[in-house]
């Protein structure tokens, strides 16, 4: 795989910084953006000790661009790609990261605002980013958004509705954008897993033991 630009959300921890791992390691430019400003740091640290090991600095290491960001707030999204776009032109690979378990209730306990804050970053911040990230995809004759949904999409997930509700919208917006953006040569598909090892999970566990 040749060097690529690759912006991933959320990619200072978890899921997301596998994934940047997996493209620095192989030569790319990343940019991950992500809200915990010490998750950055710290993801910055590990990768400059990675490029600095005898392995690694006579190999073709990637780049690492870690930029602090809310992507549930348009104007930081429109920020975060901005800066793509003046220091590359353009964009090979965009994934949607970003996600919050969100609130564990029946949906007559759900308190409105945490099913707004649910929605808002693991549904509005995908659409957010694929709007931004369309243009420099473009720019770059073709390329790849990757959506992070769930299996739960499916199947649906008592005491969780925000939630299950929000990665199943995924499931309809990666089927309308790759109906849209397949002329334009970008790959447009969803992940959907199970439960991942992680703080994520891990809260969820203890809401549940609770």
């Amino acid at each position: 795989m040749s060097s690529q630009i690759v912006a991933i959300t959320a990619g200072a921890s978890g899921i997301g910084r596998v994934v940047a791992e997996f493209f620095l390691e192989r030569g790319s430019v990343v940019y991950i953006c992500d809200i915990d400003a010490a998750a950055l740091t710290e993801a910055a640290s590990t990768n400059e000790e990675a490029a600095s090991t005898s392995e690694e600095a006579t190999s073709d290491r990637g780049i690492l661009h870690c930029v602090k960001a809310d992507v549930s707030c348009y104007d930081d999204v429109q920020r975060f790609f901005a800066q793509i776009e003046g220091e590359q032109g353009h964009l090979d690979v965009l994934v949607n990261n970003a996600g919050v378990s969100g609130p564990t209730a029946p949906v007559d306990a759900v308190d409105p605002t945490d099913w707004d804050q649910t929605i808002a970053v693991n549904l509005n911040a995908q659409f957010y980013c694929a709007r931004e990230a369309i243009p420099l995809l473009k720019a770059a004759g073709g390329g790849s958004i990757v959506n992070m949904s769930s299996n739960v999409a499916f199947s649906g997930l008592p005491l969780r509705s925000p939630y299950t509700a929000s990665k199943w919208a995924v499931i309809g917006l990666t089927k309308t954008l790759a109906m849209e953006l397949g002329v334009h040569k970008i790959r447009v598909n969803a992940i959907c897993p199970g439960s991942v090892s992680g703080e994520r999970i891990d809260e969820v566990i203890e809401r549940d033991a609770a």
